[in-house]
């Protein structure tokens, strides 16, 4: 597949590609361009055309193309999600809702930006009586959109349907392993009446188009999800022309279960958020901070559905449980189970890869501040650290104990207990009995500390991706 510059489907400068697999079966899908600056510096030369174009472009016709570009995407939505379930690993039930998502994602912010007002100043201010001020949202200009391979659909979404439907010319950057169904799905925007330069995808090696894209004068906003690392990386690059940068960034998000919890309702949620997306969820449980009393039942609770969960390959529609991203994913969580254990923890079941990409849920007991995996170790797979506490107050303090602080889970039967221990957390959203494995497409999500810059959602993305101009009558009146 060849990435879209300025409308035109077109290989690297010098002819490179990057292998495309299907996570499951390791087989060969397709290969992409592996994009040289000099293609970068292509796309960023069509943009400020692009972004010309599109902001003289009348919110009803932006709005008007975003409505038929979630039609094309629900019409293909089957294909898609087959595409999406194959190049990740994500089972087929995930991906067709991921699928579903992005649509409403497109309809979502095209309807924002049909109701997004600006204000009329008062003449509070002595001397401004005669003085008319208004204000306006305009353009910020091109906005790159790096998005992640672990919702690569519905986190590129998120922040293209959201640049586009303020005005700005787009750039995308998609995962390197699985980019294939994001780039259909802007070919299909493409298809649809969004001007090739004003949408664009071009695919490569962060390390090269990232950089160029977080260094150049000409891009005037990064919005990327991903590691923590990259976020710095990519952020302290974008600082040197001081353009806007969002970031949703990395989380060790925990999930307290206190002792008058539901046992069953809690064991049920660990597993569920845990599980989906094969553990490859920024905002899942990845610390289970557990009531000294129902230590030992909640553990046993999580062996038994453990048992009950099916998998297989991830585009059968009763496989319950897919794959990670890749082999290297799973090496790597693996060797931060064995990290874990070295570090004094009890390995109760699972901590080991097989098929090269699959991951056997894994318990870790014991687990204490003192190791990496309680405070700043993302574990990025199927792995449930367990943590022990007496108090409300002992939870809080082992959740608030990292570097992040994107989402959390709090069980209990008391909506008081709830409320008070969720306004202790250090987080960006807190979910009362479940896991904070959730994401409402309306919501303002995003982390506190580590885990990132900004929010996004369609109640907010908007004004991030917009200028607010203020236009001042004087003496007018």
């Amino acid at each position: 597949m060849k990435m879209l510059l300025n409308g035109v489907w077109t290989d690297a400068e010098d002819g490179a590609t990057i292998q495309v697999v299907n996570s499951a079966t390791q087989e060969k899908i397709d290969t992409v361009p592996q994009a040289t600056r000099a293609d970068v510096e292509r796309a960023i030369d069509a943009a400020q055309e692009g972004k010309k174009i599109w902001a003289a472009t009348p919110v009803h016709e932006r709005c008007r193309i975003l409505y038929r570009c979630a039609d094309a995407i629900d019409a293909r939505r089957e294909e898609l999600a087959r595409s999406l379930s194959t190049e990740m690993g994500k089972i087929i039930r995930e991906a067709r809702g991921e699928i579903r998502v992005c649509a409403q994602i497109f309809r979502g912010f095209a309807e924002a930006a049909a109701h997004q007002y600006g204000k009329t100043l008062t003449d509070y201010q002595i001397g401004t009586e005669k003085d008319i001020l208004f204000t306006r949202h305009e353009p910020l200009g091109v906005v790159a959109c790096i998005s992640p391979f672990n919702y690569p659909v519905e986190l590129a979404s998120q922040k293209i349907a959201a640049a586009l439907a303020a005005g700005n010319a787009v750039i995308v950057k998609p995962a390197t392993d699985n980019p294939l169904t994001l780039m259909t799905i802007i070919g299909l925007c493409v298809a649809e009446g969004v001007p090739g330069s004003v949408l664009q995808v071009i695919t490569g090696r962060g390390g090269t188009v990232g950089d160029v894209l977080a260094l150049s004068p000409r891009i005037n906003a990064i919005s990327l999800t991903g590691s923590t690392e990259v976020g710095l990386a990519v952020a302290q690059k974008a600082m040197g022309t001081l353009k806007r940068v969002f970031m949703e960034l990395g989380g060790n998000d925990p999930f307290i279960v206190l002792e008058d919890a539901d046992l069953e309702k809690s064991v049920q949620a660990a597993v569920s958020g845990r599980l989906q997306n094969a553990g490859q969820t920024c905002c899942s449980p990845k610390r289970f901070i557990v009531h000294e009393s129902l230590h030992d039942a909640f553990v046993q609770g999580l062996q038994e559905a453990f048992k009950q969960v099916k998998q297989g390959s991830p585009l059968e529609d009763d496989t319950e449980y897919g794959c990670l991203i890749s082999p290297r994913a799973a090496q790597e969580v693996e060797r931060q189970v064995r990290l874990t254990v070295e570090q004094g923890a009890a390995l109760v079941c699972g901590g080991h890869a097989y098929n090269a990409t699959y991951f056997e849920p894994t318990i870790l007991d014991h687990v204490t501040l003192d190791m990496d995996a309680a405070r700043d170790l993302e574990i990025f797979g199927p792995v449930f650290p367990i943590l022990t506490f007496k108090t409300d107050e002992e939870a809080v303090a082992i959740a608030n104990a990292t570097q992040y602080g994107l989402q959390g889970g709090v069980m209990t039967r008391s909506m008081e207990r709830a409320m008070r221990v969720a306004a202790g957390l250090q987080c960006g959203g807190v979910v009362i009995n479940a896991s904070g494995n959730y994401r409402h497409l309306e919501q303002p999500f995003g982390g506190w500390k580590m885990s990132g810059l900004g929010r996004e959602g369609v109640s907010v993305t908007l004004s991030e991706m917009s200028q607010e101009k203020t236009y001042i009558l004087k003496n007018v009146l």
